[in-house]
């Protein structure tokens, strides 16, 4: 009884703190654009140069096909062999649905192993290889975060009442789970044993990799929506990346779908007082149509192509 009671919490809370990040988030927006009007969202959507609009699509280009660095390293840690291409179509689709729709953990889990069974990989080396994915994705996160607040220790707007009033606890905070990881990595040194497989920790030389990807993966991400802003806003790109880094963090940590409203709220809240609320939002509509949607139509695409070769073949 007590044991079902805990599985049922722990499928509970997520959702319950998802739909109260949600929630509070859709408020805040709200309220910042209580003296706009949706037709001065779509007039600036109409004025963003085709020249940024190409731009932003080409680094979408360029970040997904970073992403697939992830799993490529991954190959290598499991010590198996896979053609490049399928991987990188693999991981492409992956991320794209997951990006998107979120739950990563099913969407992303399945996808993969819908792949890479079918290619011949084992159900243990996949499991193995969809925990590494996840456990260096978190060290990337709080690599790259913990790096970037305390060197731009961003000042926290009031309204959020946080127990600190700039983002440095935060950096000292990731970079601590960071030096924890390195330090299980440098003593653990004894592998464990499933079956017939040997699993070992990450190497240092992979994890520092990994974080590498995410520092370029992260990097082309907020130069998408860097592009779609105003081209009079005064803020420098390395200047708006703190607030990217900190707006997807918070939609991440918040288990909402994709971050949705929560990375919105956070990039409002933080946007210099040279851009108006309208303008952000719609630079960050612009975002999430080029950033998720687009892809994830293409990876729509891929698949189909893929299940029917299957098929006919």
């Amino acid at each position: 009884m007590k044991s079902s009671f805990g599985r049922t919490l722990s499928k509970v809370l997520p959702l319950f703190f998802a739909v109260l990040f949600l929630s509070i988030s859709v408020n805040t927006i709200i309220h910042e654009l209580k003296d706009h009007s949706w037709q001065s969202i779509w007039q600036y959507l109409q004025t963003i140069p085709t020249t940024h609009q190409v731009g932003a699509i080409a680094l979408t280009g360029l970040g997904y096909l970073t992403m697939t660095g992830y799993d490529l390293l991954g190959f290598q840690y499991i010590n198996q062999v896979l053609a490049p291409a399928k991987i990188a179509c693999t991981a492409f689709i992956s991320y794209a649905v997951s990006n998107t729709i979120g739950f990563s953990a099913f969407s992303g889990t399945a996808i993969r192993y819908h792949f890479y069974s079918g290619w011949g990989i084992s159900k243990i080396d996949i499991a193995q290889l969809v925990l590494f994915t996840h456990l260096t994705f978190w060290l990337g996160l709080f690599s790259v975060s913990g790096i970037v607040f305390i060197l731009d220790p961003l000042t926290l707007p009031s309204s959020l009442n946080l127990p600190f009033n700039s983002v440095h606890p935060l950096g000292l905070i990731f970079l601590f789970f960071v030096v924890i990881y390195f330090a299980v990595e440098y003593i653990w040194k004894v592998p464990l044993r499933f079956r017939n497989k040997t699993i070992n920790f990450p190497s240092s030389k992979i994890s520092l990799q990994l974080i590498g990807i995410a520092a370029i993966d992260w990097g082309l991400a907020c130069g998408v929506l860097y592009l779609l802003l105003p081209i009079n806003s005064e803020i420098s790109y390395f200047g708006f990346f703190s607030i990217y880094i900190l707006g997807l963090t918070a939609g991440l940590i918040s288990t909402v779908p994709g971050g949705l409203g929560v990375f919105e709220t956070v990039i409002l809240l933080l946007r210099p007082a040279s851009i108006t609320a309208s303008d952000v939002l719609g630079a960050l509509i612009a975002y999430r149509v080029i950033y998720y949607f687009l892809p994830l139509f293409v990876a729509l695409g891929l698949f189909v192509i893929h299940q029917v070769k299957q098929h006919k073949g």
